[in-house]
C-alpha cells in the first residue's frame, strides 16, 4: 500500500528525538528499530557507530509517520540543512519510482533507483526547487 511519510536526519540523536517524540505524540514505533550493526554491510564502525540508527518509525499526529536515520560522520556523512529533511514516498510498483524519479531528480540526481540491502528498491534525488525526495517499494517482509 502507497503512503507518504517524512524522512529525517539526525547526527546521532535519532534515538532520543524519537524517544521524545513517541512520548509526546503518545503514540508507539512502527516496525523494528534497525540500528547499523543490524545489517550486514561489510562496515567496520568505530566507536558506538554500529548502535546508531540506521532507520526507525514513529508515528505521530493523525497517522503520519516520522521516519529517520543517524547521518554517521565515520562513513563519510553530514547532517545539515538541505539534506536534513526529505519527503519519503512508498509505491507499489518499481516502474512508479522509476516514473516520479525521472519526473523529480529533473538533472540533480542523488541515488538512482536501486535494489537495496534492506530489500527495498530505493532512489533519493533533489527537485528543481531544492527539495529532497526518497521514492521506494516498501522493504520486503
Amino acid at each position: 500500500m502507497a503512503r507518504v511519510s517524512t524522512y529525517l536526519n539526525y547526527p546521532g540523536t535519532t534515538e532520543e528525538a524519537f524517544t521524545h517524540y513517541r512520548d509526546l505524540f503518545g503514540t508507539q514505533f512502527v516496525g523494528p528499530i534497525v540500528r547499523f550493526n543490524d545489517m550486514a554491510l561489510g562496515v567496520e564502525f568505530p566507536g558506538d557507530d554500529g548502535d546508531k540508527i540506521m532507520h526507525m518509525e514513529v508515528e505521530i499526529a493523525g497517522g503520519h509517520v516520522l521516519m529517520a536515520t543517524d547521518m554517521l560522520e565515520s562513513q563519510g556523512m553530514q547532517c545539515r540543512v538541505g539534506n536534513n529533511t526529505t519527503i519519503m514516498v512508498e509505491v507499489d510498483e518499481r516502474a512508479e519510482v522509476d516514473r516520479l524519479y525521472a519526473g523529480l531528480a529533473a538533472g540533480v540526481e542523488e541515488n538512482a533507483p536501486a535494489d537495496q540491502p534492506w530489500g527495498s528498491y530505493w532512489s533519493t534525488c533533489l527537485d528543481r526547487w531544492g527539495i529532497r525526495w526518497m521514492i521506494a517499494t516498501p522493504m520486503a517482509s
